[in-house]
């Protein structure tokens, strides 16, 4: 089975998932901070904190107390770690003349100015790119390794840059127009997801798996 094939399963099993979850852009790029080792759940009730708190915003995250930052986010776990992190980019996001001239720049330096942000990885800048900027760049998690690893498709241990750019180069060669690409790679992340969580779990659920009959964990 190819990787496009994949996502045509899920989309016919699951349909559309309209994600990101998050009013606006910023607070997608907030979350995607946040939802580092923890369940969605906890990242909207931190959300959540902040809009009561009415600091969901750069410049206000940027110069709040971080003990009172911590405390607000502690619903997401590693609450300390996350604080820094988040001011960490808030700082550098105003540094960088805010949302509208992060926009202007190209898909690779924007990358690149991501990744040089203490505490932001791979995965948390691919999240902001897709679902925040709205870049054609897929996002590789650890759901992604655990189903392409179980249908064979992947070895699982590859790195993530090698991961991304293989799964990039099989979707775009039969999808050229970047909008196309981007919602496609939005919807696919969204769908690894869902499956990842009722089906291709931990330990998983196959006889539940729209995949099943693809896959070499399954019939194995």
């Amino acid at each position: 089975m190819s990787v496009g094939g994949v996502y045509t399963t899920l989309f016919d099993h699951y349909g559309p998932q309209g994600w990101w979850p998050g009013d606006t852009p910023f607070e997608v790029m907030v979350g995607a901070v946040l939802t580092q080792s923890t369940a969605w759940l906890n990242v909207e009730k931190a959300i959540a904190n902040l809009k009561q708190a009415n600091v969901l915003d750069p410049q206000t995250i940027a110069v709040l107390e971080t003990a009172e930052l911590a405390e607000l986010i502690r619903p997401a776990g590693y609450f300390n770690v996350k604080a820094r992190r988040l001011q960490n980019f808030c700082r550098w996001l105003l540094q960088q003349g805010g949302e509208a001239a992060l926009q202007l720049w190209d898909d690779a330096t924007l990358r690149h100015g991501l990744l040089s942000v203490n505490g932001i990885g791979p995965e948390t800048a691919d999240d902001m790119l897709l679902y925040a900027f709205v870049r054609p760049i897929f996002v590789i998690d650890a759901y992604t390794r655990r189903i392409f690893m179980r249908l064979g498709l992947i070895r699982g241990d590859e790195r993530y840059e090698e991961l991304r750019q293989h799964f990039e180069g099989q979707l775009k060669a039969n999808h050229t127009e970047r909008p196309e690409q981007t919602q496609l790679f939005n919807e696919y992340h969204a769908l690894i997801v869902i499956h990842a969580k009722q089906s291709c779990r931990s330990k998983p659920l196959c006889g539940e798996c729209c995949l099943r009959g693809y896959c070499a964990t399954a019939q194995g």
